[in-house]
């Protein structure tokens, strides 16, 4: 111990970390930090948390963002699509003429709030995908459409 009254080494601790904690955050561990000088009890250790980003999820606070792609013809006539959520799927009615960029809000499906109750919120971003290798009769649909729109 070199007179310091302890010897330095490495300790593997289990720690529980509350749902809900952000970047920033510092979660207290009684009596596993250094010992006092003299051979008294142990401190308390800290831990600074730093969440790691998602490949899914954005977070901004309580709450995430999620982009969900959506079929033009979903987008132009309604239908339903799944969007992901920390607890697994959910199904999204698209009502029809869906603007590329709405913004659905699904109440609680967010983060846990930090000692609160509740959640904060899930915000599902459509992005209107377009069809790709049209055939030649959905080209004729397409420009019947344009002839239609041009009136």
């Amino acid at each position: 111990c070199r007179g310091a009254g302890f010897v330095a080494g490495v300790k593997r601790l289990e720690v529980k970390i509350p749902a809900g904690v952000t970047t920033g955050s510092r979660v207290k561990v009684s009596g596993k930090g250094q010992p006092s000088f003299g051979g008294g009890p142990a401190g308390d250790l800290y831990l600074n948390i730093k969440v790691l980003p998602h490949q899914t999820f954005e977070r901004r606070g309580d709450n995430l963002h999620v982009t969900v792609n959506v079929p033009l013809t979903t987008a132009m006539l309604g239908g339903t699509v799944q969007v992901p959520t920390l607890k697994g799927k959910l199904e999204l009615k698209i009502p029809a003429e869906t603007q590329n960029g709405r913004v659905f809000k699904l109440g609680g499906q967010g983060m846990p709030r930090l000692n609160k109750e509740g959640r904060g919120d899930l915000l599902a971003k459509v992005n209107v995908t377009l069809p790709e290798k049209l055939t030649e009769k959905e080209k004729e649909l397409f420009r019947q459409l344009q002839e239609l729109r041009k009136a």
